[in-house]
């Protein structure tokens, strides 16, 4: 496992170069939008990712709630770490990409609006996390966890049942995607993908190792005031 890493690493690194290459120099310029629509292949992706890496979380929690496995208690609030990064990167682009398109940079759009609601709701998990001392805290997150995953399908469908500002989606939608588009929307998204696991990975050992550091000291302090009576 040691040396998978540092390999990934290097993929990871290879792939994210050769991906930017596709998305600025061989994808076509789209014809209505220009080249700001090169934005595609970053928000989407990035919104996809998240989409997984909340899934993830989710997953994670019902496991914990139903087994109280360490394990899947740092899965979950890793994979909620790194979603909330990756769900940043759309609200983010979001607007940069809806200024010159649309005009405006925000608009409380059911798709915008929901997807903020998203972000809202793990970045209250990652506080409960981080803030609260309550023995049960993992409990409380992975039920709040729970909830908020009950937005991700929100967030997908809404384009496809409601009428939003939002164009419809060009892929299994009744809308258009030039060949070459999507083939350079996958190679990002396969990028986005492993940078995500070599993150994800990173984050789950230094969350393991500071949980047994926690734990050897907390079992050493026991001792040591059992000593003193």
């Amino acid at each position: 496992m040691k040396r998978a890493f540092p390999i990934l690493a290097v993929l990871t690194a290879v792939l994210l170069s050769y991906a930017l290459y596709q998305a600025l120099e061989v994808a076509p310029t789209e014809a209505t939008m220009g080249d700001v629509q090169r934005i595609f292949y970053y928000h989407v992706p990035s919104a996809w990712t998240a989409f997984l890496l909340f899934l993830t979380n989710f997953v994670a929690s019902v496991v914990y709630l139903i087994r109280r496995n360490t394990k899947a208690d740092i899965v979950a609030l890793v994979s909620a770490e790194v979603g909330v990064v990756f769900c940043t990167v759309v609200l983010v682009t979001g607007p940069i990409w809806a200024r010159p398109v649309w005009g405006i940079w925000w608009t409380w759009d059911l798709r915008l609006t929901l997807t903020l609601v998203l972000w809202l709701i793990y970045v209250s998990y990652l506080m409960l996390r981080r803030f609260s001392s309550s023995g049960q805290t993992p409990l409380m997150a992975a039920v709040l966890a729970v909830f908020g995953a009950l937005d991700v399908p929100l967030v997908y469908f809404s384009i496809w049942y409601f009428r939003t500002q939002h164009p419809s989606p060009v892929i299994g939608g009744g809308g258009s995607l030039d060949p070459r588009m999507g083939r350079v929307l996958l190679i990002n998204w396969a990028a986005f993908l492993c940078f995500a696991v070599l993150v994800c990975w990173s984050r789950y050992r230094v969350e393991r190792l500071q949980r047994e550091v926690e734990e050897t000291q907390a079992l050493e302090g026991l001792l040591e005031s059992r000593g003193a009576r």
